[in-house]
């Protein structure tokens, strides 16, 4: 790999004609290893010319899939025949021409007719052709992505595999999803995957081969996958899927609480529109994940999330708190217990101004330290949460903007280590409060790489953080840093910094275009 190119490349100071130079650099031997590297960082440059971008998809395919996917190519830049992974691409994002989905519907290539499926505005014809493939991953993948009609009529296609991929689709109708539930309506599956291995199997089998009574493994399947004649493992996973499918009607999902799996009952515990029957059967669940999915489920009224927050398991307790509809009082009982850290709950986030000044005062710091992560507060709770005694709840509130440089320094003063790196994420700390933080001594090395990376941070932090070894990349592609310590850096023994280096933008043009071949 070359660095120094593959850091010029994507460096955003890069002169125009030194990217036409890198390019036709990168495309002249387009076997190279390490020049499809520098063209794939030269493709995702956000200031790459039309031009450019026609000439680096000529490269290689890849490439060309990249780009039709960022917009940088149209359809008059593609032969199909030529770069058909390219415009399958383009059809991916609606920009491909009909005559392209109608020539990949019957290309000989499963993958590619498997990929135009997955596209979205197929003509009629074409959707029609699809759904007729003698391959069934084809009709599958049809029938995940497919408009609600084609949906409802590959419902009841006799393979188990396609029903499986319609009840995962969210443009599925309700009423066909209701009916892959119950099977009302629908007449029975006649093959799934596993049956099918099973024939291939049998037209080479020994002319005595066993019955087929009980669950028939497959090898190259899914795991789990096993089929007695009903192809019980594809049903299931058919209900799991329109169990997750937000278009499944809640009533008809709801009758699957107390279903024998729990996989299937894992599934209702997440919907949102899970009636409070089943959510109450699901309260009692034995597996601690199914109670850990309904405890952060928004559907669950203040009751039951009372009654979950006392669950014997800590990741369900966990999720109790992550829901958005906790009352506060539950919410305060499980900070100190749930080992939620600093993180901004859904609750906190939504809390009122009358709420806020009542977490503030809270005499429990776990609670107060839930409060600090939230970053719109008010300035006078925001500067009393700062001048707290308890370091967790500085480590919150440290990286709130709008706090003075006096604030944190005296954050630092007071507990020095333990909340010297999470001050350097501050937006507001100052050149100079960054090369106190990396004075500190003892040392900090996360501090060093929060302070490489703060955009305020200046030559003389920067020069302490290449100290550092974790540090020291970002600190050599920080436009702050010196230009001759950039130019030193190009030799670097480490190769990522040496690229960090030559991607940064404050490289003298003369030195970017010396390195340019």
């Amino acid at each position: 790999m070359n660095h120094i190119l593959c850091g010029l490349a994507a460096n955003p100071a890069l002169p125009a004609e030194l990217v036409d130079r890198l390019i036709a650099s990168a495309i002249a031997d387009a076997e190279a290893d390490a020049d499809a590297e520098i063209a794939a960082e030269l493709a995702a440059r956000l200031d790459l010319a039309h031009a450019q971008a026609r000439a680096l998809a000529a490269r290689a395919e890849d490439i060309a899939v990249h780009l039709a996917y960022e917009g940088r190519l149209t359809s008059a830049d593609i032969d199909p025949a030529a770069q058909p992974q390219a415009a399958l691409a383009l059809l991916d994002r609606g920009a491909g021409l009909p005559e392209w989905a109608r020539r990949f519907a019957t290309d000989p290539f499963t993958e590619r007719r498997a990929k135009l499926a997955a596209c979205p505005d197929l003509p009629p014809d074409v959707t029609d052709t699809l759904a007729a493939d003698s391959e069934i991953a084809v009709v599958a993948e049809l029938a995940l992505w497919t408009t609600p009609d084609m949906a409802a009529r590959l419902a009841r296609h006799p393979h188990a595999e396609v029903r499986r991929a319609v009840a995962a689709n969210e443009a599925t109708p309700p009423a066909v999803l209701e009916m892959l539930l119950t099977g009302d309506g629908l007449p029975p599956a006649r093959r799934c995957l596993v049956c099918d291995r099973e024939r291939t199997s049998a037209a080479h089998a020994h002319p005595h081969p066993h019955p087929h009574p009980h669950p028939h493994p497959a090898d190259d399947l899914p795991p789990g996958a096993f089929c007695t004649g009903s192809h019980e493992s594809t049903v299931h996973d058919m209900w799991r899927q329109a169990l997750s499918n937000p278009a499944t009607p809640a009533r008809a999902a709801a009758g699957f609480a107390d279903h024998s799996s729990g996989l299937l009952r894992w599934a209702l515990a997440a919907r949102p529109d899970l009636p409070p029957e089943a959510g109450r059967r699901l309260a009692d669940d034995p597996l601690p994940g199914v109670r850990g999915d309904l405890a952060e489920n928004p559907a669950l009224d203040a009751a039951q999330l009372r009654a979950l927050a006392t669950d014997v398991s800590p990741d369900v307790r966990r999720s109790v708190a992550h829901n958005p509809q906790v009352p506060l009082d539950v919410l305060a009982s499980l900070a100190g217990t749930a080992k939620i850290g600093a993180t901004l709950l859904p609750r906190i986030a939504a809390a009122t101004p009358a709420e806020v000044e009542e977490l503030a005062e809270s005499p429990d710091p776990a609670v107060r330290m839930l409060l600090a992560a939230r970053r719109d507060l008010p300035p006078g709770i925001r500067d009393a949460l700062a001048a707290d005694t308890d370091a967790k709840v500085l480590k919150s509130i440290a990286p709130h903007p709008g706090l003075s440089e006096t604030r944190l320094r005296a954050m630092i003063d007071r507990h020095g280590v333990r909340v010297l790196a999470r001050v350097a994420t501050n937006p507001d700390a100052s050149p100079s409060l960054l090369e106190h933080v990396t004075r500190h001594d003892p040392p900090v090395p996360k501090a060093f790489r929060e302070v490489a990376r703060h955009p305020n941070a200046t030559a003389p932090s920067l020069l302490a953080c290449l100290t550092d070894r974790q540090a020291r990349t970002a600190a050599a592609a920080h436009p702050s840093l010196p230009a001759e310590v950039i130019v030193e850096l190009l030799t670097d023994d480490e190769g990522r910094v040496a690229e960090a280096a030559a991607a940064n933008p404050s490289l003298p043009r003369a030195v970017m275009a010396k390195l340019t071949p």
